[in-house]
């Protein structure tokens, strides 16, 4: 048994098929099917329901693949646990929902790689429920996310920062009062796929606040740049961690302290790479006291809270 074709084996099951597998791996469709062949003989089990077309996992096959992923974990710790990095060299493969990607994750990843040149991280963006799910599948090491409904009982959540919610509307709007603004204008909706755009809803069905839906998006720049060209208006997180010339736009509180977004890391409890992501969540942490990305003017180095814009809140 190698710790190849263990890792071929997990690919299979995070990917589906095994041509996915074979491009995840950099192995050919033929390569991973020998591999899999050269497990059953092996194990002397059969791993795969070739009945279909489309291989799928046996039940043992599941159970195995659990089995897996420990072993992997464990030989991929060996040489850390060895040299007391931590994991802090390699590469550490970091979810990110879409508003987070803007501002706090590369900040604090330009910080992190600052410290730690030999550490590579590969970042992939997500809806919060889709890093949730990579994360359970052992696909990612953590996640940067909106606190979920419900945090699996497999993993550990820390909160970084408290995002309050709030209107938006173009830089001309006169009005300041929320509810006017959400029933006499366009309403530029956050996708409710996202854990804080189903938030949203309910806060306005909550308050009996009838809006007229003109667009629905995922992207928090998008939403923005709509609003910027007067098309509506609409509610969305306030960053923690904003980014310098953002637009010029009307930014007005709710009023309502229960109407707020809890950002933080996920991560599996069975993780090796502890050290790392001990110093993932410090440089988070540093970001959202720092309060302001300047990618032009400001280096990783610089780390003093002295921004003219804001302080972010954080609980």
């Amino acid at each position: 048994m190698s710790i190849r074709n263990l890792r071929t084996l997990i690919a299979v099951a995070d990917h589906g098929t095994f041509s996915a597998a074979a491009e995840a791996v950099f192995v050919t469709h033929a390569a991973v099917s020998q591999q899999m062949k050269a497990l059953e003989q092996e194990w002397q089990v059969s791993l795969f329901d070739r009945s279909s077309r489309t291989s799928s996992l046996t039940p043992l096959g599941h159970a195995l693949v659990a089995e897996a992923r420990k072993v992997v974990a464990a030989y991929d710790s060996i040489v850390p646990a060895a040299l007391g990095d931590g994991g802090l060299a390699g590469e550490l493969t970091l979810g990110a929902v879409p508003t987070a990607l803007t501002g706090m994750v590369p900040f604090s990843v330009a910080m992190l790689k600052d410290d730690y040149p030999d550490l590579h991280v590969r970042v992939v963006p997500g809806a919060t429920i889709d890093l949730v799910e990579q994360l359970e599948r052992g696909a990612l090491d953590a996640a940067v996310i909106t606190k979920p409904l419900s945090v699996p009982a497999t993993t550990d959540w820390h909160e970084i920062a408290v995002e309050p919610l709030e209107l938006i509307a173009a830089a001309e709007t006169e009005s300041e009062d929320p509810r006017e603004l959400l029933e006499t204008n366009p309403f530029i909706r956050f996708s409710r796929k996202a854990v804080v755009g189903a938030m949203i809803d309910h806060w306005l069905r909550d308050r009996g606040i009838r809006v007229a839906d003109s667009m629905e998006l995922e992207n928090l720049e998008a939403i923005s740049s709509m609003v910027y060209a007067n098309l509506g208006v609409s509610i969305v997180p306030r960053q923690s961690v904003v980014v310098a010339d953002r637009l010029p736009l009307r930014r007005i509180p709710l009023g309502d302290s229960n109407a707020v977004r809890v950002m933080g890391v996920l991560s599996r409890r069975d993780r090796v790479k502890v050290r790392v992501l001990e110093e993932l969540r410090a440089k988070l942490q540093k970001t959202v006291e720092i309060g302001r990305f300047d990618p032009r003017r400001q280096t990783p180095a610089e780390t003093t809270t002295g921004d003219s814009e804001r302080k972010p809140t954080n609980g």
